[in-house]
């Protein structure tokens, strides 16, 4: 499928969406949501083992295209549906993909765009990046998983002074903060999450499924139900022929050669 508001890349078993509005800072269109949606149906009939989402130009994604939506300043509007179509269903499908995925986050990072981000499991910035939660600028709360993220990376204060002041937040700081993994310099962002991707590409892709798993759900569980948790995924993660290659290779001595299966 030909795409006009992506660009879609599959190779090496890595697959690299580009978000491709860069004379609208990249910012959500339907359209575009319809691509993505298209692409990772994509995305899921191959074998991709690691994913990398960035932005064409000099944004990453300013939220949502205002411009876009039939907006009418003396009607009601109904911001939920577009949550409820578009942006819910993305951010699950990324938490749930079967794969790891890195955000390459080459410029401003606002609104959605900036949660966008943040739903990714690994997110890696340019050192002129800054992340917005632009949302109270409008009068709305953060969404695409916003208001789940930020306390859970930085803690309460930090995540209502974000979302209240509606300031921009360095890339630095945002590190700092523990928000984001990595920050880079602008020149070389692509390439170190080239190798990062690659890296990841060629690991055990099962238990790096379960460790988003298992990681992610420890927030609301108990100890014990963790514990199970954790019984249940690596009796599954000790099932994968990657494990056996792990042990192999371990005993021989010798470098692993995942197939992620």
């Amino acid at each position: 499928m030909s795409f006009e508001n992506i660009k879609l890349v599959i190779k090496n078993n890595i697959a690299t969406l580009t978000l491709n509005r860069p004379e609208k800072l990249n910012s959500f269109t339907q359209a575009m949501h319809e691509e993505i949606k298209a692409a990772f149906i994509e995305i899921e009939n191959q074998s991709v083992r690691a994913m990398v989402i960035t932005g064409e130009g000099r944004a990453f994604c300013a939220g949502q295209d205002l411009g876009d939506r039939d907006i009418d300043a003396e009607e009601e509007f109904d911001a939920g549906d577009s949550l409820e179509q578009n942006y819910n269903p993305l951010i699950r499908k990324m938490h749930n993909a079967p794969f790891p995925i890195i955000c390459a986050v080459n410029g401003v990072a606002a609104g959605a765009g900036a949660n966008l981000a943040l739903a990714c499991d690994i997110v890696v910035a340019a050192r002129s990046a800054k992340f917005i939660q632009a949302f109270a600028k409008i009068g709305l709360i953060p969404d695409a998983g916003g208001t789940w993220s930020l306390p859970r990376k930085v803690g309460l204060a930090r995540a209502i002074g974000l979302s209240m002041l509606a300031e921009p937040l360095s890339a630095e700081k945002a590190c700092e903060w523990g928000l984001i993994w990595q920050v880079v310099d602008d020149d070389k962002l692509s390439q170190e999450v080239e190798r990062m991707a690659l890296h990841l590409a060629h690991q055990p892709t099962v238990a790096l499924a379960n460790i988003k798993q298992a990681l992610r759900a420890s927030a609301s569980n108990s100890m014990s139900e963790q514990l199970d948790l954790e019984r249940d995924l690596q009796s599954a993660s000790a099932k994968t022929d990657d494990f056996r290659e792990g042990v192999a290779a371990f005993l021989e001595k010798r470098k692993p050669v995942f197939t992620g299966k």
